[in-house]
């Protein structure tokens, strides 16, 4: 049904959900110093694509719920290892993955808040999913 990826972000200060993968623009070298010599994940591929999940509305509904952290919205995921691995699995599945950037452990969130808040998001994701399905099947038919 869905693809979900977890990334930790040493920048990151909330649970951010991403809206996008990026196919270009990729220049650091990975821990293996890799980087792909065209600097794009797939050559040929969209320059960029969405998640066919709403994020703002998950965004929204997390945050509806009260839990003790911020829950916000981006559309960069950084044009590195993060950004490469969601535009490949968006590529791959067809816009049925996300990606959510944790900041690091204790900095400002424990594991359990953010296991909490992971859990509440994933459930928001396949609601929201479960709700549109018809509309998704239907965008990717033309």
């Amino acid at each position: 049904q869905l693809v979900v990826h977890v990334g930790v972000s040493g920048m990151a200060t909330t649970v951010t959900l991403e809206k996008c993968g990026h196919n270009v623009g990729y220049k650091g070298l990975d821990n293996c110093r890799f980087c792909p010599g065209s600097q794009c994940c797939v050559e040929g591929g969209p320059e960029c694509i969405d998640s066919v999940i709403d994020m703002d509305a998950v965004c929204t509904r997390v945050t509806a719920l009260g839990l003790d952290l911020t829950v916000t919205i981006s559309r960069d995921a950084g044009r590195y290892l993060c950004d490469f691995t969601y535009y490949t699995s968006l590529y791959q599945s067809r816009g049925r993955s996300a990606f959510v950037h944790v900041p690091p452990l204790g900095k400002p969130y424990s594991a359990e808040q953010l296991g909490r808040a992971l859990q509440a998001i994933i459930e928001e994701m396949l609601e929201l999913l479960e709700h549109s399905e018809g509309k998704i099947n239907c965008q990717h038919e033309h």
